[in-house]
């Protein structure tokens, strides 16, 4: 920010100092400084008024805001002050001198105004043509960075260690056991693996595989639960192949598990999630058996605010909090809009 104001600064000292200077020393500066000096300043004070107006306003970013009104608006306003400076009443010894005629004297001052006028504005319209180019470049680049960098903190944050030292120990248990279930939670475990390592690079990816890989979750978190622990999943899937970001859902998920769950005292999770045309729902609701010790919004819930920021900017609705011993999310998602 402190490069582009110093940048502005050199540009308009440029104009002011260099540009400028040269284009008024085109004009007969030591005729008019005798005999029309007070027309003569007035246009050196009209030219630079003029550009630090263009400057000040900055039209291009008023054409990207959609202000046409205002647009309109000045430039009428400009073009009337420059049309009024062309009435600029001669001197008495001008009028009186006829070695040239009083119109042609006229047309030339006329001329020279509404030169004046289209130099400004042309290099006025290029200067900050060129600077709103660079000011969105810039903010794209900050956006794309600042969303790596979410993502990427994401991602570290998913692969919960809770999560894989209960399953390693689920699965120990099940082997020991000789459970017929082994093979198949191996499978599961394996599969939430490689997706979680598969998608980390990808922006986006079909609701199917993610649907996919929330049911193997939650099938895995069941069997390291007892009875006191009532898991109930609804997925409506109605548009398998809509594109939403991965493993964005299963950080609430897992909140519920690590959060909702209990050896010893009845509770129940519920997670619903529904996949239409163009809309993304999950709700999660679960009784708090455990806090968080800080007290304050876990990582992934942070992380996902900012995905879901650069994502979706005022498309998506999420609310999370806690009512009555029961901590509910709401995340609706407008893909297509």
């Amino acid at each position: 920010m402190k490069n582009n104001r110093r940048i502005a600064f050199y540009i308009d000292l440029l104009f002011c100092l260099v540009i400028m200077p040269l284009a008024i020393m085109l004009l007969p500066v030591d005729r008019w400084i005798v005999h029309n000096a007070a027309f003569l300043i007035t246009l050196i004070v009209y030219v630079y008024v003029l550009y630090f107006v263009y400057r000040w306003v900055c039209l291009p970013k008023l054409f990207i805001q959609k202000k046409y009104l205002s647009i309109t608006l000045l430039m009428l306003c400009l073009v009337g002050m420059t049309e009024l400076l062309t009435y600029f009443p001669l001197p008495s010894e001008m009028v009186s001198d006829t070695s040239r005629p009083i119109e042609v004297r006229l047309h030339m001052r006329t001329q020279t105004i509404w030169f004046f006028f289209l130099v400004v504005t042309g290099f006025s319209l290029a200067i900050e043509l060129t600077f709103e180019l660079f000011r969105q470049r810039l903010s794209r680049q900050e956006m794309e960075a600042e969303k790596n960098k979410a993502e990427l903190a994401l991602y570290k944050a998913q692969i919960n260690p809770h999560f894989l030292f209960n399953t390693l120990n689920t699965l120990y248990a099940l082997v020991l056991s000789g459970s017929d279930k082994t093979e198949s939670a191996f499978v599961k475990f394996s599969n939430i693996l490689r997706y979680m390592y598969a998608q980390s690079g990808a922006e986006f990816t079909s609701a199917d595989r993610e649907l996919d890989y929330i049911r193997q979750y939650v099938d895995l978190q069941k069997l390291r639960l007892n009875s006191h622990t009532q898991v109930d999943l609804t997925i409506e899937d109605e548009n398998s192949q809509l594109l939403i970001p991965p493993m964005l859902l299963i950080t609430f998920v897992e909140n519920a598990f690590k959060y909702g769950t209990s050896s010893d005292k009845d509770c129940v999770i519920r997670i619903f999630i529904r996949v239409n045309a163009g809309r993304l729902l999950l709700e999660t609701e679960n009784h708090v058996m455990r806090r968080r010790e800080d007290e304050q919004p876990g990582i992934g819930i942070v992380n996902c605010r900012k995905r879901l920021e650069l994502l979706y900017p005022g498309r998506y609705d999420l609310q999370a909090g806690e009512s009555d011993g029961v901590y509910r999310v709401h995340l609706e998602i407008r893909v297509n809009d």
